[in-house]
């Protein structure tokens, strides 16, 4: 069965529609027939049960959702008795935050503040469970009504004694060049702080319209929050204030060690910034100076040609694990 449609059945669940499709799964609206609830359906394409890097990730979504129990959280239910492999989600009404400020619409500050904190609310509790979500943005927050926020698809975040993915060293800088944290793209595994990093880019693209770094391949983006630093929140809205725009700071260090070392420290400063210190800081005179060059794009392109060689020996070494 490569596809439902509304009033097919699968278990004891009813389809209703399709709600989403990705390169890896289709999300289907249904019923539990058994209690007349509501649940969320993600059922893996065939051909993503067949690549055993893809099937894993899907594997890790369900086993994190299983172990999470948090208002912020998007519930996974746990059903033993299945005819084919799926994972039974909770539904939540609402739209994913990317859809919020697709076209570079702005939200009011108000209202980012109470997202940002939200989401930061909930990673505490993911964090303390030992759990790093790794791919926070917008594509991964859905906004539900009275200001809820769900974390989705944590199928590269990391867990505490769990088995790394299978593309080994690589896996653990797995995530979107716009929010990977300095640390992933060094190779390093990263900790609470990597999403911390990421949830800072996040408020300065929600402040702002823009994420801080941008490039023309995903290498040079993640270059460039290496080597510089991003134009201030404040030289592209004056309107925010000194205090919000330091927390955006403080969130995107590049050194883990100077940033906000738990997630509840930057929900406090959110809601209490009256009570935020505002540093003098390089960041805010030296931005304009740009260290690229030529050497660099070299490097890019170098890196760019390596991309086949590298997939080709993962796989092999995927064939040989198998």
């Amino acid at each position: 069965m490569n596809a439902l449609h509304a009033g097919d059945t699968l278990d004891h669940y009813l389809i209703e529609k399709l709600v989403a499709r990705s390169g890896m799964a289709s999300i289907y609206k249904a019923t539990d027939t058994l209690d007349g609830k509501a649940v969320a359906i993600k059922i893996p394409h065939p051909e993503m049960e067949a690549d055993a890097v893809l099937f894993d990730r899907f594997q890790r979504e369900q086993d994190i959702g299983h172990k999470l129990d948090h208002p912020g959280v998007m519930k996974v239910f746990a059903d033993t008795k299945r005819s084919r492999i799926y994972m039974v989600m909770e539904w939540v009404e609402g739209r994913l935050l990317r859809e919020e400020i697709s076209g570079g619409r702005r939200l009011p500050v108000e209202r980012v503040v109470n997202i940002v904190a939200n989401v930061c609310d909930a990673l505490e509790y993911t964090h303390a469970h030992g759990v790093v979500h790794r791919d926070l943005k917008p594509e991964n927050i859905m906004l539900g009504g009275d200001h809820e926020i769900k974390l989705i698809d944590f199928g590269i975040a990391g867990q505490e004694g769990s088995r790394r993915l299978t593309f080994a060293k690589l896996s653990n800088v797995m995530g979107t060049p716009d929010y990977i944290s300095p640390e992933q793209v060094k190779g390093q595994r990263g900790d609470g702080r990597a999403d911390i990093y990421a949830m800072g880019v996040m408020l300065y693209e929600l402040l702002t319209g823009k994420v801080p770094f941008s490039g023309p391949n995903a290498f040079a983006t993640m270059n460039e929050r290496l080597l510089n630093n991003p134009t201030p929140p404040r030289e592209l809205d004056p309107s925010i204030t000194p205090e919000l725009q330091e927390i955006v700071y403080r969130a995107m260090e590049r050194d883990p060690k100077n940033r906000y070392a738990h997630a509840r420290e930057f929900a406090w400063d959110l809601r209490n910034q009256d009570q935020v210190g505002v540093a003098e800081r390089a960041e805010l005179h030296d931005w304009r100076t740009k260290k690229s060059g030529v050497p660099q794009r070299i490097l890019n392109y170098v890196l760019l040609a390596l991309i086949p060689v590298v997939i080709f020996g993962l796989l092999l070494w995927v064939a040989r694990k198998t």
